[in-house]
């Protein structure tokens, strides 16, 4: 029954690219619904086509059925062979669909605002956390993205007890996002005189960038203050009060940037990252409401919840929620992140399956009970 579900939504999707096909050939209407059409477009592209390929497999599977039904032994063993293949062929397509039609994130194709704080652990929580910004910084340069940084509070040993930046690129947002929660880091730190292996936990947030955050702020709600900004040890970098940091007193969120000489510049940065961390603490509240079933086994992406242990003496990295493990630490912390978001992507997806499955088993019994 899913299966014909699935063949329903695809005849529907290939005749709505075949209708917005012609409009955007008419060229007759504005551009801003132009560019909506194009988009959606985009979207029904790929699924469409894989149809396609999925109904001629289907007439090559029919024709070479009718064909082994010939008397010539050298047809039929060719028919049987062209029969086979098309087999393997329906099968993988409508799996591949099945992942093809599954409810696609909005923000896949977003930049991101990151935050990484030092957390429990001292010093070598804030050594941790620029450990991190590293090693997203490694992975950023082999993906050809640009990092911008907002603000940063470098501490004396190395580290940052906060630093945020901005990463733009193609789908940045789509590789990691499951990267907000707690990574914590097992090893003997610098400041351990006596050789003993500390555990030291730092935070991640990732916020897709939003370029219109629909979030109604109160002035009265901000405090507002400016500050001189500075550089890496604290070195003053600018005479000027160009550093702006703004608190959203009844939710306690705070932002900061320093990054222009413009405290204008400043303060509108500012509000762009308050902006995102009220809309996702929104729609994580909205997600509570929801329960369980939405959130999914890949996590919650709660800063609490410890998602990655990096284990040092064991040259180990584990991910906690999929079970995911690399015994090559040294290759992780340079950026080699591919594998890993490919396995979080999966996994996520598994979950999506699943999900979707069961609220189809259930549309039909409805539909069932009803007839």
């Amino acid at each position: 029954m899913a299966v014909d579900y699935m063949r329903e939504r695809l005849k529907a999707m290939k005749q709505r690219l075949s209708d917005i096909d012609k409009i955007l050939s008419e060229g007759n209407s504005d551009v801003a619904t132009m560019t909506k059409l194009s988009k959606e477009r985009a979207t029904l592209e790929e699924p469409v086509e894989m149809f396609n390929q999925l109904l001629q497999a289907e007439s090559n599977s029919a024709e070479a059925l009718e064909m082994m039904k010939d008397s010539d032994p050298d047809m039929q063993a060719l028919a049987k062979e062209e029969y086979n293949e098309a087999t393997k062929t329906i099968e993988k397509l409508n799996e591949d669909l099945k992942v093809a039609l599954l409810p696609k994130d909005p923000n896949d194709d977003k930049n991101i605002i990151m935050e990484i704080r030092g957390a429990a652990g001292g010093d070598e929580a804030n050594i941790f956390a620029g450990d991190l910004f590293r090693m997203y910084s490694h992975y950023a340069d082999k993906n050809n993205w640009k990092i911008q940084i907002l603000d940063s509070q470098p501490t004396p040993l190395g580290g940052y007890s906060l630093i945020s930046f901005r990463i733009k690129g193609k789908r940045v947002y789509s590789k990691l996002k499951f990267e907000s929660g707690a990574h914590r880091v097992q090893r003997v730190p610098v400041t351990e005189a006596n050789g003993r292996i500390q555990t030291s936990t730092a935070t991640v947030l990732v916020m897709p960038e939003l370029e219109h955050v629909d979030v109604q702020i109160n002035p009265a709600d901000l405090q507002i203050d400016t500050y001189h900004s500075s550089g890496a040890g604290g070195q003053n970098v600018n005479k000027t009060e160009s550093a702006v940091r703004i608190t959203h007193i009844p939710t306690g969120i705070v932002v900061s940037c320093q990054i222009e000489r413009d405290q204008l510049a400043n303060k509108e940065t500012c509000m762009l990252m308050l902006k995102a961390k009220l809309q996702a603490k929104h729609d994580a509240e909205i997600e509570e409401k929801v329960g369980g079933e939405r959130r999914l086994k890949i996590g919650t992406g709660e800063r609490s919840e410890r998602i990655r242990t990096y284990n040092y003496p064991q040259n180990r990295v584990t991910d906690h929620r999929i079970g995911w493990t690399s015994l090559n630490l040294p290759r992780i912390m340079d950026g080699d992140l591919d594998e890993l978001v490919t396995a979080l992507n999966e996994a996520n997806q598994k979950d999506l399956l699943e999900e979707e499955t069961k609220q189809l088993q259930a549309q039909f019994a409805s539909e069932a009970d009803k007839k």
